[in-house]
């Protein structure tokens, strides 16, 4: 991706309202006067009362026990450098967005106007009562030091400064893993460090803990090797200093058994990777290119063991494998630090995840099949759902162990439930098909290719490299929506189904629609004339193979979109109906509602049908569907036409697919109310579990259902997704948006992988 445009990708993503990544939600009805009386005064007068008679109280009534600041100056920002508080703003939210997702901690971020120690650590401890955690990002060194010092000392909540101690944990983990890998002993290798900051003393300081000899490290800074006989180092680099006959960073890598690289890009040579001892491990970290391109690296050296900061190769060097997590466990222990031995437990727990089998979600998010402990995964990948159990737990039981811990855990098999359950609260799912459509995109046709939402949305996926876009419609006008809007799309594809040189093509394509239709009504002229349409166009695109997908229904009605899919594409294999499904996104993970935009009023021979395409399609999601029939009765609490169709769906479902986990027919609040199903209705196959595939009797109740919910509950939504033709086609709610647009795409590009 260019600079340039990912910088307006980027500006874009930031300033589309509301602004900003975070923002504050309620979490307490708010909406009749007696509610505002116990939020508010008088009612909040009783929790205060208790907080002052015991302090610790205040993680009852507040949020204090799940809520982080993260803290900046801006002296030390990304490879920004001393750029300020006001700049650095977008960075703490982008980490409070993190926190949120993937540990469900709620962050402020807080940017203090203070480049000076004393100032700062008087500000982080005049605000500290507000936090069960504080979160340092982002400030220069030597400073960075002694304000974790100071703020460690005088505060009895967790401080960590992440980029030092997050960046250390990481790469300890993959150092353990690496060294297993080539048996090589620890307090024996030869370590070089390219880099001096705060991430590389704290990585250097964890090192020899773990057994790493000082007199075994050469570290390097932009003057050369730290050695013993330079002047003027401070008093962190001078405990490293090294008295070895080394001045140059070429001459240190000699022998060097480990390369950690945490300065600038492309410093290092293909000749100083051979120069390295055998099985060398090469850790380059500068973002966004690392010291050595990883392709340079693995061609140099068939022994190497590699990881980097970037996502594209393999031991991605990730801190949103530590920090989310550690501060996770420490928050839910009321830890007053996080501690040494809270660091290596992490360490131990990333390491020892990595040798874990991999979950077969995980394996298909990265589009890897059989990954396995070894030179290419030495660390878990970011996307592991497992994180937040093995990590947090480790944490938490290192805190009660170390004597830093508040509350105890008892019951752990409850706590890991409760970490399980959190997972809920992002959109991992999305994340996870995006990376499978990344790593082998297809080429999508968009028919509207003239609509400005489409041409953002091609924008978006050849940026973001899940599609290579073809846009049928007008040239002329397609150029010129593209340079009034300043989009970046080079040499985009672009083809007019109606223009004279594409002539010869229809009637190809009538040709096969002919042959095709011949016994159903239409001419061979009729079918010609058809190619005209860019929807009948695209279709034949894809079922001659020049393209994969199709997209399409922005400025068309469902039924006019959907027919030339039906009689060009034609159904899968043993598939007798198509049908649709929406996917809401919801706090306790996503939800899959079908049939909600082909079928009117299926019978229960054809709810069976839906059912088991449904099933197959979540499935290939990576999640296993927990499916409710619904209808406005409880297994026949109520007569009526569709409870019965229902019950009988769900008997004839069990008795040709008893895999799948199936119920009904049931009301909707029955159904996605665990508690209350259980006790109403124990017998039922959904009990002690989330239903998370919900059927409707007719497209009416499932079209107004998902409406409803989405328009109301602001959750994100994925779809619709038309499910059971042969070759992909998907049909776009009309004016959607451009993120809906993306979110299809994506879809399409995996039913496409599928369908090879």
């Amino acid at each position: 991706m260019s600079k340039k445009k990912s910088s307006k990708a980027a500006l874009e993503y930031h300033a589309k309202l509301p602004k900003g990544k975070i923002e504050v939600v309620p979490t307490k009805p708010h909406s009749t006067q007696r509610d505002l009386s116990l939020a508010y005064s008088p009612g909040v007068a009783d929790p205060c009362i208790e907080i002052d008679k015991n302090p610790a109280a205040v993680y009852d009534y507040t949020t204090k026990g799940n809520l982080v600041a993260v803290i900046s100056n801006g002296t030390a920002v990304l490879g920004l450098g001393d750029i300020g508080p006001h700049a650095s703003k977008p960075v703490m939210e982008g980490k409070g967005l993190l926190f949120k997702i993937f540990a469900d901690i709620d962050v402020f971020d807080i940017e203090v106007d203070a480049s000076d120690v004393e100032r700062f650590v008087s500000t982080v401890k005049a605000i500290s009562p507000t936090f069960g955690g504080i979160n340092l990002e982002d400030i220069g060194a030597p400073e960075a030091f002694e304000i974790e010092r100071r703020l460690k000392e005088e505060l009895d909540i967790p401080v960590m400064h992440d980029d030092q101690h997050g960046t250390a944990i990481i790469t300890a983990a993959a150092l353990k893993n690496a060294l297993e890998i080539n048996g090589k002993k620890i307090d024996e290798v030869l370590v070089v460090v390219s880099g001096a900051g705060a991430a590389a003393m704290s990585c250097i300081d964890l090192y020899t803990r773990m057994g790493v000899k000082k007199e075994n490290i050469i570290m390097t800074d932009s003057k050369g090797v730290i050695h013993v006989d330079r002047d003027n180092l401070d008093e962190m680099k001078r405990a490293f200093a090294t008295s070895r006959n080394v001045k140059t960073l070429e001459e240190a890598m000699v022998g060097a058994d480990v390369f950690l690289g945490l300065s600038i890009a492309n410093i290092v040579n293909e000749k100083m990777i051979q120069s390295m001892s055998k099985d060398p491990i090469v850790f380059a970290l500068a973002n966004p290119d690392p010291e050595i391109a990883y392709e340079l690296a693995v061609q140099s050296r068939d022994d190497i063991i590699m990881g980097t900061g970037r996502s594209d190769h393999p031991n991605q060097v990730n801190n949103v494998l530590g920090f989310p997590y550690i501060f996770r466990g420490a928050l839910d222990v009321r830890s007053t630090a996080i501690n040494e031995e809270m660091k290596m437990a992490a360490v131990n727990a990333i390491a020892g995840l990595a040798k874990e089998p991999v979950p077969n979600t995980v394996s298909e998010a990265y589009g890897q099949k059989n990954i396995s402990f070894g030179k290419e995964l030495i660390i878990p990948k970011p996307m592991d759902p497992r994180l937040i159990t093995w990590v947090s737990m480790a944490v938490a039981k290192a805190a009660i162990d170390s004597g830093v811990a508040q509350k105890e855990i008892t019951d752990w098999g409850a706590y890991e439930k409760s970490l399980e359950k959190r997972l809920g609260n992002d959109n991992a799912l999305l994340r996870n098909l995006t990376i499978r459509a990344q790593r082998n995109p297809k080429r999508v046709v968009y028919a509207e290719g003239d609509n400005f939402k489409i041409l953002k949305a091609a924008e978006t996926v050849l940026e973001e490299g899940i599609a290579q876009p073809i846009l049928l419609g007008n040239e002329e006008k397609i150029l010129k929506l593209i340079a009034e809007n300043n989009l970046d799309l080079p040499n985009v594809e672009i083809v007019d189904c109606k223009s004279a040189n594409m002539l010869e093509k229809r009637v190809e394509f009538g040709k096969l629609l002919f042959e095709k239709r011949k016994r159903k009504g239409l001419t061979e002229h009729e079918c010609i004339q058809l190619m005209r349409g860019r929807n009948y166009f695209g279709a034949m695109l894809v079922e001659s193979g020049f393209a994969d997908a199709v997209i399409s229904g922005m400025t068309r009605n469902y039924p006019k979109v959907i027919r030339p899919a039906l009689q060009i594409l034609g159904m899968e294999e043993d598939v007798p109906l198509v049908s649709g499904m929406y996917i809401l996104q919801t706090k306790k993970g996503p939800v899959f509602f079908a049939d909600t935009t082909v079928n009117v009023n299926p019978n229960p021979d054809e709810l069976v049908e839906i059912a088991i395409s449904v099933d197959k399609t979540v499935r290939k999601m990576g999640i296993l569907p927990r499916m409710a029939f619904l209808s406005y009765s409880n297994f026949g609490s109520s007569k009526g036409s569709d409870p019965e169709k229902m019950a009988s769906a769900v008997a004839k479902l069990k008795v040709r697919r008893p895999d799948i986990i199936v119920d009904g027919e049931l009301q909707a609040n029955f159904a996605l109310n665990k508690d209350r199903l259980n006790e109403i209705f124990p017998f039922s196959e959904l009990k002690n579990g989330n239903v998370n595939t919900l059927i409707f009797p007719n497209l009416s109740a499932g079209n107004i259902s998902f409406m409803l919910l989405q328009e109301m509950t602001g959750f994100d939504y994925i779809g619709p997704i038309l499910i059971g033709l042969r070759k992909s086609f998907q049909i776009l709610q009309m004016n959607t948006s451009v993120k809906e647009i993306v979110s299809v795409t994506t879809l399409a590009v995996l039913d496409a992988q599928s369908k090879i």
